[in-house]
């Protein structure tokens, strides 16, 4: 090699090496502008992490673009959206009979506190707190009942459960927006059991109202025979006070008779007439 390219090699590694150290520098500020920018997405707080530690003195983090120390800060996302939770839990009812309830439970992050969830049970909230929760209250709600109140008295036992679970899961910062009984399930031979005895009440209920409603046909029946009966003595007395009332007139005028019979004539002569020459005609009596 002359004495003349060795300036120009220098000159090029220099390059070289200027380049390597600014591709560097540009990685480093790329890195520590990333690691300076955390975003809280949409339906979410953010948890603010001072190295891995929850700082509690700042009020999470609202939804979008936040600036953070670099490496020494960072943002855990935590939804704040009302999330479905369905348990389907096994349990004994007072009368020991085998029930399987499935509960519904919709609940949420309160958002004004998810850092401190977060510091004491972390993301798997719902795992650690809400499952077990939801299986006890449920067994423990559903062995106050026998098992024909658990049907019949449904809004109560769901207003016990809703109440317990609430309770359960509050002091974590976790609130329920509405909790449902989707099933209750016995043993096929309890069920069938309720079913005969059900059947057995609605028969009965009919006996009972086919029995009233003959009553009710016999009564009616009784008043309009009663109403005939009256109306029979009453046209029966009529009549025999019109009799009464025409003999006393004969009694008292011989000649009323005939003024009837002078009535009743329609002018005609009779074939047959009677002694005296007067025709047979029919004196009314009513």
């Amino acid at each position: 090699m002359s004495k003349y390219q060795q300036p120009k090699m220098d000159v090029n590694f220099g390059k070289v090496k200027l380049a390597i150290l600014g591709i560097i520098a540009l990685v480093i500020i790329a890195a520590i502008s990333a690691a300076s920018v955390q975003i809280v997405e949409s339906g979410n707080r953010g948890v603010l992490l001072h190295w891995s530690a929850v700082d509690t003195t700042v009020p999470p983090l609202q939804e979008g673009l936040h600036f953070v120390v670099p490496f020494q800060d960072k943002v855990v996302n935590m939804e704040v959206r009302t999330l479905k939770f369905v348990k389907a839990t096994s349990g004994a009812s007072r009368d020991l009979q085998t029930v399987s309830t499935e509960v519904t439970v919709n609940y949420r992050a309160a958002p004004n506190s998810v850092n401190v969830l977060y510091q004491e049970v972390g993301l798997d909230y719902e795992g650690r707190i809400i499952q077990p929760a939801v299986e006890e209250v449920v067994k423990q709600i559903t062995a106050k009942y026998n098992a024909e109140e658990l049907i019949t008295k449904r809004p109560l036992v769901k207003a016990d459960i809703e109440t317990e679970i609430t309770a359960r899961l509050n002091p974590y910062n976790i609130l329920t927006d509405a909790i449902s009984i989707t099933d209750f399930q016995f043993s096929p031979l309890f069920s069938q059991a309720i079913e005969s005895k059900v059947e057995a009440e609605q028969k009965a209920l009919k006996a009972e109202n086919d029995l009233r409603r003959i009553e009710v046909e016999a009564r009616q029946q009784e008043q309009q025979a009663k109403g005939i009966a009256a109306a029979n003595v009453a046209e029966a007395a009529g009549e025999a006070e019109a009799i009464k009332i025409i003999n006393e007139a004969l009694a008292q005028n011989p000649n009323y008779l005939e003024w009837l019979k002078v009535q009743a004539w329609d002018g005609k002569l009779p074939l047959v007439v009677g002694d005296g020459g007067t025709p047979f005609i029919q004196i009314p009596t009513r």
